[in-house]
């Protein structure tokens, strides 16, 4: 049964038909969330926004006939006594010159007032704004990671375009980190192929360049990172070989970030979708900023949703409180759930941006910040700035 199907029978008070199919785990989690309802950070006395539970809503009464005179069932009912009926109407004709009466119109689906977006350019003050926020220092190196176990909901994107749009801003000392355990892609979408090594050269000579200092271990690290075509950021690349997962354990994990600290001021760390994995929760816990990326889909909300109920779980609630969501627009259409994804994740996250469909990204290709529309690097910005904030001094 379609996810939207559910909802909307949820919505008008009809139980869904029952379906046999295999009991999935995520379902029963989805059931018991259903059950429990979300919880917020505000203990108003509200109910919160819940978007995948939402209230059902009042059935409209049909409007009265245009004809303006009751059915006649009805008026004989209005007498006192049913042996006493008035004679019946004569029946009524339409004037000669009226034209007959033609039929209306059917209405244009509606959407939400805020499910279609006019994506304007920022006032300059805001801009400005955004730029001063990222070029303040901020006490030491921070790591932002990019989660969602869905796939395509423009993580790799993400990770590439924060590292882009920080980067322009800051001159140097920013890195985007593909740490997915099966082949990712961000070292095909972003920098310049100058060289074909990845993470798994870098660690055949770890212990060598961790011993280096200075102008040295720059120029011993830059051999293994690849470049963006502007300069503006670094580029470590994934290895795509599956089997080398398994070298990446906490210990490893920790000693790439350790040395890549020392380099750089911003690690973009575009990270993978098994969060069993230890590298992956390696990451989280090394994280000082949490970027959920999803797209507005009810499948890729609910994943980034249950994923924030685990960390909470695993004793990363701050991470969480602190985490910004990411919203990126897939079509330049209309996107109906757009309004009720937003309004949910602020109730569950820091800070909730949206930026918009753009058709340079479309092609899935290399990424190229020059090439995108002014209001996306715009709304970049803004999103960027908000993940930097909050260690902005």
């Amino acid at each position: 049964m379609n996810p939207l199907d559910r909802r909307t029978s949820q919505r008008n008070g009809t139980p869904p038909p029952a379906e046999s199919r295999p009991v999935n785990p995520l379902e029963q989690r989805r059931h018991s969330r259903l059950a429990e309802g979300f919880h917020t950070r505000s203990p108003e006395p509200e109910q919160p926004h819940n978007f995948f539970n939402p209230p059902s809503r009042p059935v409209s009464t049909p409007p009265p006939s245009r004809s303006g005179q009751a059915p006649p069932a009805r008026a004989a009912a209005s007498v006192g006594s049913a042996s006493v009926l008035p004679p019946p109407p004569p029946p009524a004709t339409a004037p000669p010159s009226a034209a007959p009466p033609s039929a209306a119109p059917a209405p244009a689906p509606m959407s939400p007032a805020a499910a279609r977006i006019e994506w304007r350019q920022a006032p300059p003050e805001d801009t400005d704004r955004a730029i001063a926020v990222m070029r303040r220092k901020l006490g030491k190196p921070r790591v932002l990671a990019f989660a969602n176990p869905k796939g395509g909901v423009h993580k790799t994107t993400a990770t590439v375009l924060a590292a882009a749009t920080i980067g322009s801003v800051r001159g140097r000392g920013v890195l985007a980190w593909d740490d997915n355990e099966l082949r990712g892609t961000l070292g095909l979408r972003a920098g310049s192929a100058r060289h074909a090594r990845t993470i798994r050269h870098l660690l055949s000579s770890l212990m060598q360049i961790e011993n280096l200092h200075g102008d040295a271990l720059l120029q011993e690290l830059d051999g293994y990172l690849r470049h963006a075509s502007d300069g503006s950021y670094d580029v470590l690349a994934g290895e795509e070989n599956p089997r080398f997962a398994q070298r990446l354990d906490q210990h490893t994990v920790r000693r790439v970030m350790d040395l890549l600290r020392r380099t750089h001021d911003v690690i973009c760390v575009d990270t993978g979708n098994n969060v069993e994995s230890v590298n992956w929760q390696t990451v989280m816990r090394a994280a000082d900023q949490l970027v959920i990326t999803t797209v507005p889909r009810e499948d890729a909300a609910f994943t980034a949703d249950w994923m924030l109920d685990l960390l909470n779980d695993t004793g990363m609630a701050d991470l969480v409180a602190n985490a910004v969501t990411l919203i990126s627009c897939p079509s330049p259409g209309d996107l109906p759930l757009l309004p009720d994804l937003t309004k949910h994740f602020r109730t569950r996250t820091r800070d909730v941006v949206v930026v918009p469909y753009d058709p340079a990204l479309e092609v899935g290709s290399s990424i190229e910040y020059g090439d995108l529309q002014p209001e996306t690097r715009q709304a970049w910005m803004r999103a960027a700035s908000t993940m930097i904030e909050p260690f902005a001094q």
